[in-house]
């Protein structure tokens, strides 16, 4: 038994603001709140597992959650994985990725489904598409190659 050091009330407690139900399918803007390395659950893969906060048009400050699968011995997941990171990648305008922090703080469009319930499952949401917002900076090229060498510069034809 452990004291609490004061009586807490029923009566006087906060009622939860939680909702739970899944947001309706659709594009919504979202930044990346946090993203981590994960083992699959037989253990023979990994994926990113990223939390987007919903910034708008609605449901803002909703949570939807999202896994990217970066290794996995199925080679056609990990493929769709790949592609997948690839384009969460170019739509919070970045160029290369070595560290899961480096998406944290991106900001994004992404595309909301609505997965349904199972025996097992509550129906939930899925993020299954990513694109940048208007106005996002296109990627910048990787610091280990210099912009020059990123995109060569073509000389018009009247140029020597």
């Amino acid at each position: 038994m452990a004291q609490l050091g004061q009586t807490f009330n029923q009566a006087e407690m906060p009622e939860s603001q939680n909702n739970f139900e899944p947001i309706p399918a659709g594009w919504y803007t979202a930044t990346i709140a946090s993203a981590e390395l994960k083992d699959t659950k037989a253990g023979t893969g990994q994926y990113i597992n990223v939390r987007y906060d919903i910034t708008g048009p609605a449901y803002e400050g909703r949570v939807v959650f999202g896994m990217l699968n970066i290794r996995n011995q199925n080679p056609q997941a990990e493929q769709i994985g790949h592609q997948q990171l690839g384009e969460l990648m170019r739509a919070i305008g970045i160029a290369a990725v070595q560290d899961t922090d480096q998406l944290i703080g991106g900001n994004c469009m992404i595309k909301v489904k609505v997965r349904a319930a199972t025996e097992q499952y509550d129906a939930s949401n899925e993020v299954s598409g990513w694109r940048a917002m208007e106005g996002s900076a296109a990627p910048k090229p990787q610091a280990s190659q210099p912009a020059e060498q990123a995109a060569p510069a073509k000389k018009a034809p009247w140029q020597k």
